[in-house]
């Protein structure tokens, strides 16, 4: 059994794999945009995956590596009376009543039920005008 066989010699074989124009892969006849997203998709679990993955340690390499961003500044405050003097009472509703405009009966309600936020989302400045006349008073307050 004799076969024949052609053979094409090298430097025609490389002129032909150069000059011949490069064909599109299979894939690019798939549409693209569901091809991308589902790798993009792959590519997100993936990483997620593997951060969720991560030991403590080497979440605080990546903190080192990946600084936060510097928090802004706290501008609204909340108000909180903690305790106060029995004998001061009647004073605190008043004080309460004037900075709050409740009610006599909805002023001396808070009063009674410390520790509670009397006063939310106030400036640092009113904050510290208000906190000063209650302690005054004989109140514990703290700025939130």
């Amino acid at each position: 059994m004799a076969s024949t066989i052609s053979k094409i010699p090298t430097h025609s074989l490389f002129k032909l794999l150069v000059s011949s124009s490069p064909k599109p892969p299979v894939s690019c006849f798939i549409s693209t945009a569901t091809a991308t997203a589902e790798n993009r998709t792959q590519k997100l679990e993936r990483i997620a995956d593997e951060l969720l993955d991560l030991t403590k340690l080497e979440r605080y390499d990546y903190s080192i590596l990946f600084p936060e961003t510097k928090t802004a500044e706290k501008t609204a405050f909340d108000i909180k009376l903690e305790k106060f003097d029995a004998a001061a009472k009647i004073k605190i509703i008043k004080e309460v009543r004037t900075f709050t405009e409740l009610g006599l009966k909805e002023a001396k309600d808070m009063v009674e039920k410390v520790p509670v936020v009397v006063k939310k989302g106030v400036t640092k400045e009113e904050a510290e005008a208000i906190i000063k006349k209650l302690q005054e008073l004989g109140a514990t307050v703290v700025l939130e």
